[in-house]
């Protein structure tokens, strides 16, 4: 099984649909579980789809839509 790592932390569901939507429109598969220490949720990915991930977010992230990345 492909271990998967935490690309962004999300402050609701809509924001985590969206970066799982806008992270699917990259070719990547995403995932969304809940936070554990805060009222968010984790936004995941395939560790060896990190890197694309990040720049997938960058990229395609409105100008001054600042992001949580973790």
């Amino acid at each position: 099984m492909t271990q998967m790592v935490q690309v962004a932390l999300a402050g609701d569901v809509a924001e985590a649909e969206e970066l799982q939507e806008l992270l699917k429109a990259a070719g990547i598969e995403a995932t969304i579980e809940p936070e554990d220490e805060a009222d968010g949720l984790k936004v995941m990915v395939a560790e060896g789809d990190l890197d694309p991930a990040l720049d997938a977010i960058e990229a395609l992230s409105e100008p001054g839509d600042e992001t949580p990345v973790e």
